[in-house]
């Protein structure tokens, strides 16, 4: 793209989140192990929920592609900024910057409407156990994920189209260990007013429809719990929405601190350090909350680790 010197934008030059040395090798061994880790829990996941025949109901339909969306958005970024580590070059290509950006932004707001719809199946299975079957068949459940997807690419084109068409010039050192829209917009020449009040609005719309109809979900559930007479009932349902809680706290608390403030030098130092949460951190843990305390799921592990995930036939 041209700037005002005419000159053509090749390339970016990634900051990343130091530039010690021996700091980078610490973090490139720390981020490694993280991600390896991401990567072996998120699919092993993914494989068991496919493969238990005790996991094939709706929550975990939706935990499988949580799985599969944190497996992407982890490797959008990761990969490229272990390599960065290593490297004295730490630059990125224009289209791969614009392949990172776009691939960021939807795979998160995908993940923001998938654990919104994770929330709707709580609902329905505390609140309508009886037409739980039916109002969330197969059909349903394809299309509360396959809407978040939709919603997910077609905003992150959007959002990376409107950030590219502005005019880079001066420094190409993106701020940042990955190409974000922020400390992009910091590199500008042109007006980015537009751009500006596009992030914010469609940021602040995504976070706010999705936050209410998880709040509103949780607030008819508990309202469902409460009038469950037995400790014993109401520990058990509450225990099917503790995961899903946990999840959502990790993952909004970062994304509101992350994007609904305007760009600046010093937001985007903090932007960096809370990245790190949600493009790292949480993925990885994840697999650990939905596994850790789920009973259903220990037992399709064990079930595995003994070789009974399939059930010998009859002769």
């Amino acid at each position: 793209m041209s700037s005002r010197n005419h000159t053509i934008v090749t390339e970016f030059i990634l900051l990343g989140l130091t530039d010690d040395p021996v700091l980078e090798k610490i973090l490139f061994g720390v981020f490694l192990v993280i991600y390896l880790i991401t990567l072996a829990g998120n699919l092993f996941m993914i494989v068991l929920i496919r493969t238990s025949s005790q996991l094939q109901t709706p929550m975990y339909f939706f935990l499988s592609h949580l799985s599969f969306v944190d497996i992407c958005y982890s490797s959008n970024v990761t990969p490229n900024m272990l390599y960065n580590f290593l490297s004295d070059q730490k630059t990125i290509s224009y289209a791969g910057c614009f392949l990172q950006c776009l691939l960021f932004i939807a795979l998160v707001m995908t993940e923001i409407y998938i654990l919104a719809s994770m929330a709707l199946d709580r609902y329905v299975a505390i609140c309508s156990p009886l037409h739980y079957s039916t109002r969330m068949s197969k059909d349903v459940c394809i299309s509360l994920v396959l809407v978040p997807y939709a919603f997910g690419f077609l905003n992150g084109i959007s959002q990376t189209l409107l950030t590219f068409h502005l005019s880079f010039c001066g420094s190409l050192e993106i701020n940042h260990f990955y190409c974000a829209d922020p400390p992009l917009l910091m590199l500008a020449c042109s007006d980015t007013y537009v751009k500006k009040m596009a992030m914010f609005v469609v940021a602040g719309f995504t976070l706010s429809s999705s936050l209410f109809i998880i709040l509103l979900s949780y607030l008819l559930i508990i309202a469902a719990i409460l009038r469950i007479h037995s400790a014993e009932g109401r520990q058990k349902a509450f225990s099917t929405c503790g995961s899903h809680l946990t999840t959502v706290t990790i993952f909004y608390g970062t994304l509101f601190c992350m994007y609904l403030r305007p760009p600046s030098e010093k937001s985007v130092e903090q932007s960096k350090i809370i990245a790190v949460f949600y493009t790292l951190l949480s993925p990885m843990l994840n697999p650990l909350i939905y596994s850790l305390r789920n009973t259903h799921v220990i037992h399709a592990m064990q079930q595995m680790m003994k070789g009974n995930l399939f059930p010998k036939k009859a002769v």
